[in-house]
């Protein structure tokens, strides 16, 4: 995924900046490493970690008035900007149907593996005013939900 992101951020001019956090006792020493570099914005990755600590990461971007983009909607939910990314109530009854092939007798082991198929884009407007940015029209238009 860090390859595929630095082969895009070169073609588009982008300077990428990455930090690592594996606990979340890493996430003050990060966000000052952001502050050191100057940076412009944050994309946080998948993680189970950074999803249970979601909130943090939110309130640590908006302290630090970085806008950022997340992969889970829970996080705009909390307050971030932006989400884009597999749509987990769609992933969890998919998750179901694999469950229910297993207890009528199938092998794990010859069921498909699957990629997520449910995309979603969520926007928070109020995060965006209260970062000063405006959000052009061309992407509030792609969006799945807008929160006000």
């Amino acid at each position: 995924m860090l390859k595929r992101a630095e082969v895009t951020a070169r073609g588009l001019a982008v300077r990428l900046q990455f930090l690592e956090a594996r606990r979340p006792d890493d996430f003050d020493r990060a966000f000052s490493e952001m502050t050191r570099g100057r940076a412009g914005a944050l994309t946080v990755l998948t993680s189970i970690m950074l999803f249970d600590e979601r909130r943090r990461l939110v309130d640590l971007a908006a302290k630090n008035r970085l806008p950022a983009v997340y992969p889970w909607r829970e996080a705009v939910d909390a307050g971030g900007l932006m989400a884009y990314g597999a749509n987990l109530n769609d992933l969890y009854r998919r998750a179901a149907t694999y469950v229910d092939k297993i207890l009528k007798g199938a092998k794990p082991a010859d069921l498909p593996v699957e990629q997520p198929t449910k995309f979603e884009l969520v926007i928070n407007l109020k995060t965006a005013k209260a970062l000063g940015l405006t959000i052009p029209p061309s992407l509030l238009g792609r969006a799945d939900e807008v929160i006000q």
